[in-house]
C-alpha cells in the first residue's frame, strides 16, 4: 500500500540526486514522498482498525541508512533464550531506541528519537528537538510530557532511590525542563562533555521509556481513587510504589519484558511476557517511526521469536537444525566453532564476526566493599591482589578454555585502542607461584596444617566466587582452574554457580566476596564505560558501595582518598573541552587506575563470532560490540530481512 505524503518534510521514496542527498543527510527528507507499509497491516488499515501509514509516522520520520540493500517485508527472525536472567537477549535485539544513536559504523552520534539537538558552549545544557507526530506502539502521542514524566519518577526517591550515573554530575542530578511539546532541556551544574555519547549507549534509554498515558495509572498522584484496586489485583505489589516499579520496570531487567501491555517506541512489541511460555513473541510496531531510503516503514521482519530453553547446548542444537536465524549470544565461543563448522551445510548458516573487544573477558572482581571487615581489609591490600595475579596460569586457561584464542592481560584498553596503556595491560600477568607466595606472605603469612593461609583471627581465609553459567561453562570452568592455582599458594577459593540475575542482584547489594565477569572499556568506550577503571556505573561488582557513593554522597560507602582521586580525575575527563584534552585526561585516569590495580584480568580474548542463516540479509559483518553498546538494535535489527523464502 503506497500512500502519498504531501507535507514538505516527509521522508523517503527518492531517486537520483534526491536519493543521494537523502542518504547524505541520513535523517529526514526535503521532498514530497510516498510511504509503504508491511502487507500484514493492509487489512487493518482497510477495515479502519489502524490509521493509514502517513498518519502513523511522525512529520519527519528517521530515514535509516541502507547498509546493504532495500529489504523485503515478511517472515520471522528466530532466536533462542535462556530462562531467568537472559533478558539482554531481547534488549539487544529490539530494545534500544534512545534520543540519539551511534551510526552503523560506530563513528559518530546521530539523531534518533530526537531529530536534532544543541549543546551549550560550556557543555552544561543539552536541548533536544523531538519528532513531531511521533507515537507509542498503541497510537498514543509521544511528546515532551513523557520525558517529563520520567524526570518526575527519576526525581522521586521512593521510585528511583539509585540514579544511573550518566544522569548525575558532581553537584547532583540533571535538571530537565520542558520548553514546548517537542523540546526538552537537560541541564547540569558543571560541564558534561560525554553526555551525548552516553545517551547513545544502552543506558541512554531511561528518558524515553516512560509512557505517561499508560504508567500514570499506577502512580498514586495520578490515580488516587483507582490505585488500591490495581494494587489488590497484583499479588506481588504491597503498595503503589512496588506496583509502579513492577509495571514500569527497567529495560535491562526481567520485569520490563514481563509486562507485555507496556507501550513502546521499539520496532517490535512483545505479544507475550518473557517467562510466560516456551516461546517469547514480538510483533511489528505499526507506529514505528523509521523508514528506509525508499519510504518503506520499518521493520522488515513481521516478528521475532525466542524459544526458551534450559541451557546453551540446546541453543547449539537448534543452530545445527537451522532453527536459529541470527545470533551470537551463547553460540560464539571458540569451543563451539569446530562443531558449528561441521554442521554448516545441515543448518544452512554461515559465520559473522563480532568486533567484541572488552577490557577483559574474564576478570576476578574481589569485592573491595566486603561486609566482612577482616576480608575487606585483606582484599583491599594491593599486595594480596598482585599475589593472586601471579598465581594464575593464564596461558593454560587460554589453551584449555579458550582453545588458544586470546592473550594474557589485565583489565585495560585493548592494543587497537588509542587509549592502550602497555603497563596497565601487562603488569603482574607472569605465572610465577614463588613470586605469588612472596606477595601473599606479606599479607597472610600464617598457614594451617593443610597449607591454607590463615586470617589475622587464626581462621582459614576463604573467598567465595560467584559465577553465572550463561556462556556455556566458560566462567565456571575458568574459576575451577583459578581455584586450583589459588590452592597451590595456600588460598581457599570456593566457586558458587547460579542464575545470572540472582548473582548480579547479590553483587549489586555487596553481599558477596568475589565475582568473575567481563568488563567494557576495551576500546574508545572506555570514556563512557569506565566501570573497571574506577567505581562508576551500575555494574561495578568489585566496589558497588563506592559506586553508589559516587552517584549520591548520602548513599553507599565513602571511599578512601585514592579512590576519590579517580572520581575527581574522571570529572576532568567529562569536562574537557576538546577531544585532545579529553584523551590526555583519560590517559591520566588510566595511569592512576593502573597504579591501584583494582581488578585482576585474565584474558583479552580474540573477537567472537555469530551464526546467520544464509537468507538473512542486511546483517552486518563484523557486528560492532563494545561496552554498553546494546548490539545489534542500535544499528540494523529493524533492517534485517529474509532474502527469498528458500535457502540456497
Amino acid at each position: 500500500m503506497k500512500v502519498l505524503n504531501l507535507h514538505p518534510f516527509g521522508g523517503a521514496a527518492r531517486t537520483g540526486l534526491a536519493a543521494a542527498l537523502a542518504a547524505l543527510l541520513g535523517t529526514t527528507g526535503l521532498w514530497a514522498a510516498e510511504y509503504d507499509q508491511a502487507p500484514m497491516l493492509d487489512a487493518l488499515v482497510e477495515s479502519g482498525d489502524l490509521p493509514p501509514v502517513e498518519d502513523r509516522l511522525p512529520k519527519s520520520p528517521l530515514i535509516f541508512e541502507t547498509l546493504e540493500s532495500i529489504g523485503e517485508y515478511g517472515g520471522t527472525l528466530r532466536r533462542a533464550i535462556l530462562g531467568g536472567g537472559d533478558q539482554h537477549n531481547i534488549v539487544r535485539t529490539i530494545g534500544h531506541e534512545n534520543l540519539v544513536r551511534w551510526s552503523a559504523d560506530w563513528t559518530e552520534v546521530k539523531p534518533n528519537i530526537a531529530e536534532s539537538w544543541t549543546v551549550s558552549e560550556d557543555a552544561t545544557t543539552f536541548t533536544f528537538k523531538l519528532r513531531e507526530g511521533m507515537r507509542w506502539s498503541d497510537g498514543a502521542p509521544f511528546t515532551a510530557d513523557d520525558i517529563m514524566f520520567w524526570y518526575e519518577v527519576f526525581s522521586d526517591e521512593r521510585l528511583t532511590p539509585s540514579k544511573h550515573a550518566i544522569y548525575v554530575g558532581p553537584e547532583g542530578p540533571v535538571e530537565v525542563r520542558k520548553i514546548d511539546d517537542t523540546t526538552v532541556e537537560f541541564k547540569f551544574a558543571s560541564p558534561n562533555g560525554l553526555f551525548i555519547q552516553n545517551l547513545a549507549y544502552g543506558f541512554g534509554y531511561y528518558p524515553v521509556n516512560y509512557p505517561k498515558h499508560y504508567l500514570s495509572q499506577f502512580h498514586e498522584a495520578y490515580n488516587p481513587d483507582g490505585i488500591q484496586a490495581l494494587i489488590d489485583a497484583e499479588p506481588a505489589a504491597g503498595d503503589w510504589v512496588s506496583l509502579f516499579t513492577l509495571k514500569a520496570g527497567q529495560m535491562h531487567t526481567p520485569a520490563f519484558w514481563q509486562n507485555a501491555d507496556r507501550p513502546t517506541l521499539h520496532p517490535w512489541k512483545l505479544k507475550n511476557a518473557y517467562g510466560s511460555s516456551d516461546r517469547v513473541v514480538a510483533e511489528r510496531n505499526p507506529y514505528f517511526w523509521k523508514v528506509d531510503a525508499e519510504g518503506n516503514q520499518l521493520p522488515y521482519f513481521d516478528s521475532i521469536t525466542w524459544d526458551q530453553v534450559e541451557d546453551p547446548e540446546t541453543i547449539l542444537l537448534k543452530a545445527f537444525n537451522g532453527e536459529i536465524d541470527y545470533m551470537n549470544r551463547h553460540l560464539g565461543r571458540p569451543a563451539n566453532r569446530a562443531v558449528l563448522t561441521d554442521n554448516m551445510e545441515r543448518g544452512k548458516y554461515h559465520f559473522f564476526d563480532t568486533n567484541d573487544l572488552p577490557s577483559n573477558g574474564a576478570i576476578l572482581m574481589l569485592n573491595l566493599n566486603n561486609p566482612d571487615p577482616v576480608k575487606n581489609e585483606i582484599v583491599n591490600n594491593k599486595d594480596f591482589r598482585v599475589g593472586i595475579s601471579h598465581a594464575v596460569n593464564r596461558q593454560e586457561i587460554i589453551d584449555l578454555i579458550y582453545f588458544g584464542s586470546g592473550r594474557a592481560a589485565q583489565t585495560a584498553p585493548q592494543p587497537v585502542s588509542p587509549l592502550y596503556n602497555e603497563r596497565m595491560a601487562t603488569q603482574f600477568v607472569e605465572y610465577d607461584p614463588d613470586l605469588a607466595n612472596e606477595y601473599l606472605d606479606k599479607v597472610l603469612p600464617e598457614k594451617d596444617a593443610e597449607g591454607y593461609r590463615l586470617d589475622p583471627d587464626g581462621n582459614r581465609f576463604t573467598l567465595v566466587f560467584l559465577t553465572a553459567d550463561v556462556f556455556g561453562a566458560q566462567f565456571p570452568d575458568v574459576m575451577e582452574l583459578v581455584a586450583a592455582y589459588a590452592g597451590d599458594v595456600g588460598l581457599d577459593f570456593q566457586v558458587r554457580v547460579s542464575d545470572r540475575a540472582r548473582l548480579q542482584e547479590i553483587a549489586a547489594a555487596s553481599e558477596h566476596d568475589a565475582y568473575i565477569w567481563n568488563c567494557a572499556g576495551g576500546q574508545s568506550d572506555a570514556y563512557t564505560s569506565p566501570e573497571c577503571y574506577l567505581p562508576f556505573g551500575q555494574a561495578v561488582y568489585w566496589a558497588p558501595e563506592w559506586a553508589k557513593w559516587g552517584v549520591d554522597k548520602s548513599t553507599g560507602i565513602e571511599p578512601p582518598e585514592h579512590i576519590k582521586a579517580l572520581f575527581t580525575q574522571y570529572d576532568l575527563v567529562k569536562s574537557a573541552a576538546t577531544d585532545e584534552a579529553r584523551k590526555a585526561e583519560m590517559d591520566k585516569l588510566l595511569e592512576m587506575s593502573a597504579d591501584q590495580f583494582l581488578t585482576i584480568g585474565l584474558v583479552q580474548s580474540d573477537p567472537a563470532f555469530g551464526v546467520a542463516r544464509n537468507n538473512v540479509k542486511n546483517a552486518p559483518d563484523p557486528l560492532p560490540i563494545s561496552g554498553q553498546l546494546w548490539y545489534p538494535s542500535p544499528y540494523v535489527s529493524q533492517m534485517y530481512y529474509e532474502g527469498g523464502k528458500s535457502l540456497p
